[in-house]
Protein backbone atom coordinates (compact mmCIF):
# COMPACT_ATOMS: atom_id res chain seq x y z
CA UNK A 1 0.00 0.00 0.00
CA UNK A 2 1.32 3.50 -0.95
CA UNK A 3 0.25 6.82 0.01
CA UNK A 4 -1.77 9.57 -2.89
CA UNK A 5 2.40 10.88 -3.41
CA UNK A 6 3.43 7.54 -3.78
CA UNK A 7 5.52 6.67 -0.90
CA UNK A 8 5.01 3.14 1.12
CA UNK A 9 3.05 3.44 3.93
CA UNK A 10 4.62 1.40 7.41
CA UNK A 11 2.66 -1.18 8.89
CA UNK A 12 2.45 -0.30 12.80
CA UNK A 13 4.20 -2.85 14.77
CA UNK A 14 3.89 -4.63 18.47
CA UNK A 15 7.31 -2.84 19.20
CA UNK A 16 5.66 -0.01 22.29
CA UNK A 17 3.72 -3.32 23.46
CA UNK A 18 6.49 -5.26 23.64
CA UNK A 19 8.42 -3.17 25.38
CA UNK A 20 5.44 -2.27 27.65
CA UNK A 21 5.35 -6.37 28.17
CA UNK A 22 9.11 -6.80 28.89
CA UNK A 23 8.13 -4.06 32.15
CA UNK A 24 5.63 -6.12 33.65
CA UNK A 25 2.23 -4.80 32.10
CA UNK A 26 0.43 -7.64 30.70
CA UNK A 27 -2.57 -5.79 28.99
CA UNK A 28 -1.53 -2.99 26.73
CA UNK A 29 -4.91 -0.46 25.74
CA UNK A 30 -4.11 2.01 22.62
CA UNK A 31 -6.03 4.81 22.34
CA UNK A 32 -6.94 7.29 19.23
CA UNK A 33 -9.90 9.58 18.66
CA UNK A 34 -12.01 10.26 15.78
CA UNK A 35 -14.20 13.71 15.11
CA UNK A 36 -12.54 16.07 16.43
CA UNK A 37 -12.29 18.37 13.47
CA UNK A 38 -15.82 17.56 12.59
CA UNK A 39 -18.57 20.31 12.36
CA UNK A 40 -21.53 17.47 13.39
CA UNK A 41 -21.51 14.52 15.23
CA UNK A 42 -20.22 12.72 18.30
CA UNK A 43 -16.60 12.89 19.22
CA UNK A 44 -15.47 9.34 19.66
CA UNK A 45 -12.31 7.26 21.54
CA UNK A 46 -11.49 4.11 20.82
CA UNK A 47 -9.87 2.01 23.52
CA UNK A 48 -8.10 -1.39 21.98
CA UNK A 49 -6.33 -3.92 24.56
CA UNK A 50 -4.14 -6.69 23.55
CA UNK A 51 -2.65 -9.00 25.65
CA UNK A 52 1.44 -10.03 26.20
CA UNK A 53 2.59 -12.69 23.66
CA UNK A 54 0.88 -11.65 20.78
CA UNK A 55 3.36 -11.91 17.57
CA UNK A 56 3.72 -9.95 14.55
CA UNK A 57 2.33 -12.40 12.13
CA UNK A 58 -1.14 -12.38 14.40
CA UNK A 59 -1.50 -8.50 13.19
CA UNK A 60 -4.71 -8.14 10.69
CA UNK A 61 -3.19 -7.58 7.09
CA UNK A 62 -4.65 -4.24 6.52
CA UNK A 63 -4.09 -3.43 9.63
CA UNK A 64 -3.23 0.86 9.18
CA UNK A 65 -3.82 3.95 10.97
CA UNK A 66 -7.62 4.44 9.69
CA UNK A 67 -6.94 7.67 7.75
CA UNK A 68 -4.36 5.42 5.62
CA UNK A 69 -7.47 3.77 4.39
CA UNK A 70 -10.12 3.86 2.34
CA UNK A 71 -13.82 3.46 3.86
CA UNK A 72 -14.25 0.80 2.16
CA UNK A 73 -10.94 -1.18 3.31
CA UNK A 74 -11.71 -0.08 6.83
CA UNK A 75 -15.19 -1.57 7.17
CA UNK A 76 -13.53 -4.99 5.25
CA UNK A 77 -11.17 -4.69 8.16
CA UNK A 78 -13.21 -3.70 11.41
CA UNK A 79 -13.99 -7.48 12.05
CA UNK A 80 -10.88 -8.88 11.64
CA UNK A 81 -9.53 -5.70 14.24
CA UNK A 82 -12.31 -6.56 16.67
CA UNK A 83 -11.44 -10.18 16.66
CA UNK A 84 -7.49 -9.02 17.20
CA UNK A 85 -8.29 -7.50 20.15
CA UNK A 86 -8.77 -9.39 23.83
CA UNK A 87 -10.78 -6.20 24.51
CA UNK A 88 -12.16 -3.08 22.93
CA UNK A 89 -14.47 -0.34 23.34
CA UNK A 90 -15.25 2.82 21.97
CA UNK A 91 -16.98 6.08 23.91
CA UNK A 92 -18.77 8.94 22.57
CA UNK A 93 -19.18 12.75 23.89
CA UNK A 94 -22.07 14.69 22.02
CA UNK A 95 -22.03 17.67 20.14
CA UNK A 96 -23.97 18.95 22.63
CA UNK A 97 -21.15 17.62 25.11
CA UNK A 98 -18.39 19.00 23.11
CA UNK A 99 -19.86 22.88 23.58
CA UNK A 100 -20.75 22.57 27.11
CA UNK A 101 -17.70 20.62 28.43
CA UNK A 102 -14.69 21.49 25.48
CA UNK A 103 -12.66 19.35 23.40
CA UNK A 104 -10.27 18.31 25.88
CA UNK A 105 -13.02 17.40 28.50
CA UNK A 106 -14.75 15.82 26.20
CA UNK A 107 -11.77 13.49 25.06
CA UNK A 108 -11.67 12.57 28.45
CA UNK A 109 -15.54 12.10 28.67
CA UNK A 110 -15.45 9.68 25.81
CA UNK A 111 -12.38 7.91 26.58
CA UNK A 112 -13.80 7.16 30.19
CA UNK A 113 -16.92 5.58 28.62
CA UNK A 114 -14.94 3.69 26.62
CA UNK A 115 -12.95 2.90 29.74
CA UNK A 116 -16.29 1.91 31.19
CA UNK A 117 -17.54 -0.26 28.65
CA UNK A 118 -13.87 -2.96 28.84
CA UNK A 119 -14.05 -5.90 30.68
CA UNK A 120 -10.55 -6.20 30.59
CA UNK A 121 -9.07 -3.35 32.43
CA UNK A 122 -5.35 -2.18 30.97
CA UNK A 123 -2.29 -2.10 32.49
CA UNK A 124 -0.96 0.64 30.23
CA UNK A 125 -2.37 2.98 27.89
CA UNK A 126 -0.55 4.09 24.72
CA UNK A 127 -2.68 7.02 23.74
CA UNK A 128 -1.96 9.05 20.19
CA UNK A 129 -0.75 12.52 20.89
CA UNK A 130 1.71 14.34 22.87
CA UNK A 131 -0.91 15.23 25.67
CA UNK A 132 -2.37 12.24 28.59
CA UNK A 133 -5.60 14.33 28.36
CA UNK A 134 -7.24 11.70 30.82
CA UNK A 135 -4.78 12.69 33.47
CA UNK A 136 -3.27 16.43 32.64
CA UNK A 137 -3.86 19.51 34.59
CA UNK A 138 -6.71 21.14 34.06
CA UNK A 139 -8.58 18.61 31.46
CA UNK A 140 -10.04 16.45 34.36
CA UNK A 141 -13.53 16.29 35.37
CA UNK A 142 -14.30 17.37 38.50
CA UNK A 143 -16.12 14.83 40.78
CA UNK A 144 -19.43 16.77 40.44
CA UNK A 145 -19.30 16.70 36.78
CA UNK A 146 -18.55 12.78 36.77
CA UNK A 147 -21.52 12.35 39.33
CA UNK A 148 -23.65 14.31 36.74
CA UNK A 149 -22.45 12.62 33.79
CA UNK A 150 -22.50 9.14 35.21
CA UNK A 151 -18.90 8.42 35.28
CA UNK A 152 -16.01 8.26 38.12
CA UNK A 153 -13.88 11.38 38.12
CA UNK A 154 -11.10 9.57 40.13
CA UNK A 155 -7.51 9.06 39.06
CA UNK A 156 -6.61 6.46 36.16
CA UNK A 157 -4.03 3.58 37.68
CA UNK A 158 -3.18 2.05 34.58
CA UNK A 159 0.72 3.38 33.26
CA UNK A 160 -0.15 5.93 30.51
CA UNK A 161 2.52 6.77 27.45
CA UNK A 162 1.57 9.43 25.37
CA UNK A 163 3.28 9.15 21.58
CA UNK A 164 3.13 11.46 18.84
CA UNK A 165 2.02 9.20 15.23
CA UNK A 166 1.44 6.38 17.31
CA UNK A 167 -2.17 5.40 15.39
CA UNK A 168 0.42 4.82 12.13
CA UNK A 169 3.13 2.83 14.15
CA UNK A 170 1.44 0.99 17.46
CA UNK A 171 -0.56 -1.75 16.28
CA UNK A 172 -2.95 -1.38 19.01
CA UNK A 173 -3.40 2.74 18.89
CA UNK A 174 -3.77 1.80 14.60
CA UNK A 175 -6.63 -0.90 15.70
CA UNK A 176 -8.35 2.11 18.02
CA UNK A 177 -8.51 4.16 15.44
CA UNK A 178 -9.85 1.72 12.80
CA UNK A 179 -12.75 0.42 15.69
CA UNK A 180 -13.29 4.65 16.34
CA UNK A 181 -13.43 5.05 12.71
CA UNK A 182 -15.81 2.59 11.56
CA UNK A 183 -18.37 3.37 14.56
CA UNK A 184 -18.61 6.72 13.86
CA UNK A 185 -18.86 6.72 10.98
CA UNK A 186 -22.21 4.11 11.24
CA UNK A 187 -23.49 6.40 13.40
CA UNK A 188 -23.14 9.44 11.22
CA UNK A 189 -24.59 7.58 8.59
CA UNK A 190 -27.67 6.69 10.23
CA UNK A 191 -27.69 10.66 11.16
CA UNK A 192 -27.89 10.77 7.59
CA UNK A 193 -31.19 9.34 6.99
CA UNK A 194 -32.49 11.83 9.93
CA UNK A 195 -30.93 14.94 8.33
CA UNK A 196 -30.49 14.44 4.60
CA UNK A 197 -29.55 17.77 3.47
CA UNK A 198 -26.19 17.94 4.87
CA UNK A 199 -24.70 15.06 3.77
CA UNK A 200 -23.59 13.51 6.41
CA UNK A 201 -23.36 9.65 4.49
CA UNK A 202 -20.06 10.97 2.46
CA UNK A 203 -18.61 13.63 4.74
CA UNK A 204 -19.16 12.45 8.47
CA UNK A 205 -19.94 15.61 9.81
CA UNK A 206 -16.59 17.16 8.09
CA UNK A 207 -16.83 20.14 6.63
CA UNK A 208 -17.71 20.03 3.01
CA UNK A 209 -19.04 22.02 0.13
CA UNK A 210 -22.27 20.64 0.67
CA UNK A 211 -22.76 20.51 4.13
CA UNK A 212 -21.72 24.50 4.42
CA UNK A 213 -24.12 24.90 1.48
CA UNK A 214 -26.97 23.22 3.61
CA UNK A 215 -25.89 25.04 7.02
CA UNK A 216 -26.17 28.55 5.15
CA UNK A 217 -29.90 27.17 3.62
CA UNK A 218 -31.05 25.18 6.80
CA UNK A 219 -29.00 26.22 9.80
CA UNK A 220 -27.57 23.51 12.55
CA UNK A 221 -29.43 20.60 12.83
CA UNK A 222 -29.55 18.93 16.42
CA UNK A 223 -26.19 17.36 15.81
CA UNK A 224 -24.43 19.98 14.97
CA UNK A 225 -21.75 22.05 17.65
CA UNK A 226 -22.93 25.64 18.46
CA UNK A 227 -19.58 26.38 19.75
CA UNK A 228 -17.72 26.53 17.00
CA UNK A 229 -16.40 29.31 15.02
CA UNK A 230 -18.10 27.95 11.53
CA UNK A 231 -21.39 29.06 13.38
CA UNK A 232 -20.42 32.96 13.36
CA UNK A 233 -20.74 33.03 9.54
CA UNK A 234 -24.05 31.66 9.52
CA UNK A 235 -27.74 33.45 8.46
CA UNK A 236 -28.78 32.81 11.87
CA UNK A 237 -27.03 31.25 14.72
CA UNK A 238 -27.57 30.49 18.27
CA UNK A 239 -27.40 33.16 20.89
CA UNK A 240 -25.37 31.15 23.42
CA UNK A 241 -23.34 28.88 22.81
CA UNK A 242 -22.66 27.49 26.43
CA UNK A 243 -19.06 26.47 25.80
CA UNK A 244 -16.50 26.31 28.93
CA UNK A 245 -13.56 26.09 27.07
CA UNK A 246 -12.74 28.53 23.87
CA UNK A 247 -11.16 25.52 21.49
CA UNK A 248 -14.28 25.76 18.71
CA UNK A 249 -13.35 29.31 18.22
CA UNK A 250 -9.95 27.74 17.36
CA UNK A 251 -10.61 24.81 15.39
CA UNK A 252 -9.52 25.30 11.64
CA UNK A 253 -12.54 25.55 9.24
CA UNK A 254 -11.23 22.61 7.54
CA UNK A 255 -11.52 19.02 7.98
CA UNK A 256 -8.10 17.87 10.00
CA UNK A 257 -8.63 13.88 8.57
CA UNK A 258 -10.37 12.32 5.62
CA UNK A 259 -14.24 11.62 6.17
CA UNK A 260 -13.89 8.99 3.73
Amino acid sequence: MTTPAGAPVRRPTLEVERRLWRDGYRWVAGVDEVGRGAWAGPLSVGIAVVHAGLRARTLPRWLRDSKMLSEQRRELVFEDVARWCADAAVGHATAEECDRLGMTRAWRLAAHRALGELEVVPDALVIDGPHDLLREAGTALSPERGDALGLRAGPVSSRVLTMVGADASCAAVAAASVLAKVVRDRMMREEAVHFPPYGFDSNKGYPSVRHQIALRGYGLSAIHRRSWAYVASLPWRPATCGSTEPSGSTEPSGSTEPSS
